[in-house]
């Protein structure tokens, strides 16, 4: 695949013929143009110089792009900046022109002397306006070429009724100058303002687009700073840092605490914790040791490894994620320009009608004023200012009123297709969950007590930095336990960490580490067992030689994720969660939040792969908050970032939910489906004022006595503005969408209190039972599991219920309690 850069491009038009040019050629399998990079990428055996040749040949620039990201990224950004300082100046010309035009005259404002004067005034307007369109000639540059090329353009329209407007406006200046009196009113039928305020408008437009391109490129270029600029090698037993682009497959790479991974690789020795958030999403480390596979771009967080090179360059995964976030946003579709689309009808329609007029009053023997009266008022009735607004103001509505309720849309592409997206797909991971991982039970086993426990996990976990020892040790500062002191305490990479509490060597970690350092009872690693799969993570402590208990630990989901999925549901949108998780912990989610359909074990370039899928029959919402999320929401139709999650994820999305709340989604979607309607109807009311001001600025109603001059043209062209702006302020009225929360039973993951009894007297099931019932009997029990072999009984309970009554309770039915 190649890419070149593309100059000349202003509009969707712009990026179809480029497109359409290239794809024409021999030897061309596959061509994308991304307007909203100025990019295009090739596929093929076709030259280089004839792809160039083709693209120069529809009226474009073309060049090879050096694929750097850095460069092209400060290319864009000062191509954003230039079009802000364009849009800038053009505001300053044109509110000094409306002083001058209306100020004065409409609202009385005090003008110099020197501008009384009717001639003096117009001359200040003439310059003022001819500022503004100097500024942005680069609208009467593209618009001409369109002309020349018969395809006329966005750009084309807009320098027509610009250029319509101030052409007619000096006429009239020169009829000022040569008949009127010196110091007549300065009131008159110039517009001026006219021509610099579609130019202006039209540049805030491009502003907008400008930012979104500088966005997009920032996105790429943080992408490609997350891998480091170089990396420890092992060259003839010794460690020497060298540049990442001398690495080569089968070097041995040696990574400390805290050291990024430089390339991919599969790890020979040491044992350690990895962060691969920006690969699967997942809060909770991945676990390495020999023979397990790393990769470019993660994070090494506790223990010292080294590991082979098994890709480097532009093959590693990260590279991978880089190219196809590059490329999703080249391929997808540039939003349905109704304006560009309708332009290569309208505006040819509105010169031969112009040329008509001016014919037929000729024919007819009118006087020359009235032949350029009717010509010129058609030009400018049709001046697309209404038309240019229909889209900007609505969207522009719509942000504002996005962005009060926590949504921010960045373009106009998502207001569209995300009220017209058919299927939702949904992360996991900080998405349907919170992205931290929370305790979700506490299990002591005999004799030990919930408080003795905690104070055991709390005394080893302190001084752990995993993210599942935060989880506990937020835990029990939560529940005031008191901090023991831990000595000779030691972190075990990938396992574990021990230590001596009170003069006892403690342990904590996962099932095989417990069970190789003091045996694994049954019941523990069957209960430890269950626990994993529920998807929550068992934590197993040990002091003294023996299994005192297990703390699972999970991710859970948000509070308003099934409520939004039932929502979504409700609109008609078919929901599916993608995930980098495993599958028994995907499915636990999935089936807590009420998703049928879900993905599990996906890698970053998996979740495009199924993006792309379903895209093949419908329009597709990605969500998302990570760095691994980026390719998808890139390729999606619409992509929908949570606010909290990595800055790429958000520069990667079109929409973004600042509150990070999965309720904001449907009222996101609510709102792309209002703003959406709402362009439509000021397109319809656009068009509709021009279909039927046309014929009357021609001239047709003249023999009635009913005729449009300009300047009652350009009056009812401003009226047209007004009422176009009018229906795109009714966004303001919006509500959003308000979720009750759901009143749901009590989860059964939810933390439950434990207390074992051991018990004299237990001889057959019939003890057993009567045990069962006693307890059971006891207000705050939720349950009792009594066992004649180990004599005891499991009492869980809902509530706090002290020993003496669950003592009593068991006396009371007959048998004694040790």
């Amino acid at each position: 695949m190649r890419k070149y850069d593309i100059t000349g491009m202003s509009c969707a038009a712009c990026s179809a013929r480029v497109q359409k040019a290239v794809s024409a050629l021999d030897g061309v399998a596959e061509c994308n143009v991304n307007l909203l990079t100025n990019s295009m990428t090739v596929e093929g055996t076709a030259e280089t110089e004839d792809i160039i040749a083709a693209v120069k040949a529809a009226g474009y620039g073309a060049s090879p792009a050096d694929g750097k990201e850095k460069r092209e990224s400060d290319k864009i950004a000062r191509q954003a900046r230039a079009v802000k300082v364009r849009f800038l100046w053009s505001l300053i010309f044109l509110l000094a022109l409306m002083y001058i035009s209306m100020g004065h005259g409409m609202l009385g404002l005090p003008l110099p002397a020197f501008l009384s004067d009717r001639a003096a005034s117009g001359f200040a307007q003439m310059f003022l306006s001819a500022a503004v369109m100097v500024i942005n000639g680069r609208f009467f540059i593209n618009g001409t070429k369109g002309v020349l090329r018969l395809t006329p353009n966005m750009d084309t329209l807009v320098a027509l009724g610009s250029f319509s407007s101030f052409a007619f406006s000096v006429a009239v200046l020169i009829k000022t100058v040569t008949a009127a009196p010196a110091g007549s009113d300065v009131h008159g039928d110039f517009y001026f303002e006219s021509a610099a305020m579609i130019l202006t408008l039209i540049t805030l437009g491009k502003a907008f687009e400008a930012r979104a391109k500088d966005r997009t490129a920032l996105a790429l270029k943080n992408l490609a700073r997350l891998a480091p600029d170089t990396a420890t090698v092992i060259k003839d037993g010794e460690q020497v840092r060298i540049p990442v682009g001398q690495i080569v497959v089968g070097d041995i790479i040696a990574v400390r605490p805290g050291e990024s991974i430089a390339v991919d690789g599969v790890v020979i020795s040491g044992r350690t914790a990895i962060n691969e958030a920006a690969l699967t999403g997942e809060s909770i480390p991945a676990e390495k040791g020999a023979g397990k596979r790393v990769f470019s771009g993660t994070v090494n967080l506790t223990g010292y490894i080294e590991f082979r090179a098994s890709a480097v360059g532009e093959d590693t995964t990260l590279s991978e994620i880089i190219r196809t976030v590059s490329d999703a946003a080249a391929s997808k579709a540039p939003v349905a320009a109704l304006a560009d689309k309708v332009a290569g009808i309208f505006v040819p329609a509105v010169l031969i009608i112009a040329v008509l007029v001016a014919i037929i009053w000729a024919l007819l023997a009118a006087p020359a004023a009235k032949v350029l009266s009717h010509a010129v008022s058609v030009l400018v009735i049709s001046c697309p200012c209404a038309l240019g607004l229909a889209t900007p103001v609505a969207i522009m509505v719509a942000s504002g009123v996005g962005a009060k309720h926590g949504i921010l849309f960045k373009n106009a592409t998502a207001i569209e297709n995300a009220g017209k997206a058919k299927v939702v797909v949904l992360d996991k991971t900080g998405t349907v969950t919170s992205g931290d991982p929370e305790v979700t039970d506490v299990y002591p086993l005999q004799p030990v007590t919930k408080e003795e426990l905690l104070s055991l996990a709390f005394a080893l976990e302190n001084k752990s930095e995993h993210p599942l020892a935060r989880a506990v040790v937020n835990y029990c500062k939560e529940k005031g336990v008191t901090l023991k002191e831990t000595e000779n305490f030691e972190a075990l990479s990938g396992s574990g960490v021990k230590g001596e509490i009170g003069g006892v060597l403690s342990f904590a970690g996962n099932a095989v580490f417990i069970s190789e350092n003091v045996g694994l009872p049954a019941e523990a690693g069957k209960k430890a067992e269950e626990f994993a799969l529920s998807g929550k993570t068992p934590l197993l402590f040990a002091a003294g030689g023996k299994v005192a208990g297990i703390i699972a630990v999970a991710d859970k989901i948000k509070p308003e994720a099934p409520a939004a999925v039932a929502a979504l549901k409700g609109m008609g949108k078919r929901v599916v969660m993608l995930t980098g998780d495993n599958p028994v912990t995907a499915a636990a989610v999935a089936k807590a939040a009420g998703i049928e359909e879900f993905s599990a074990g996906l890698l970053p370039n998996d979740k495009d792969k199924k993006i792309r899928e379903l895209m093949n029959t419908n329009k597709v919402i990605m969500v998302g908050d990570g760095i691994n999320d980026a390719p998808a929401l890139t390729r999606a139709d619409t992509g929908i970032a949570i606010g909290a999650g990595a800055d790429i994820a958000v520069d990667s999305a079109d929409i973004v939910l600042i509150k990070s709340k999965l309720s904001d989604l449907v009222s996101a979607i609510k709102l792309s489906r209002a703003a959406y309607g709402n362009v439509k109807e000021n397109l319809f009311w656009a068009f509709f004022y021009n279909a039927l001001c046309i014929p009357l600025a021609a001239g047709v109603l003249s023999p009635l006595g009913i005729t449009l001059n300009p300047m009652i043209a350009a009056a009812a062209m401003s009226l047209s503005s007004v009422c176009v702006v009018s229906n795109a302020l009714r966004l303001n009225l919006f509500k959003p969408f308000v979720f009750e929360e759901m009143k749901t039973e009590k989860d059964e993951t939810e933390e439950t209190e434990m207390k074992v009894i051991k018990i004299e007297g237990i001889m057959c099931e019939h003890c057993e039972a009567r045990i069962k019932a006693a307890l059971e009997a006891v207000e705050g029990v939720k349950a009792a599991e009594v066992s004649k072999d180990t004599g005891t009984a499991e009492v869980s309970l809902s509530s706090d219920v002290p020993d003496d009554i669950l003592f009593a309770a068991v006396e009371n039915a007959g048998y004694k309690v040790r």
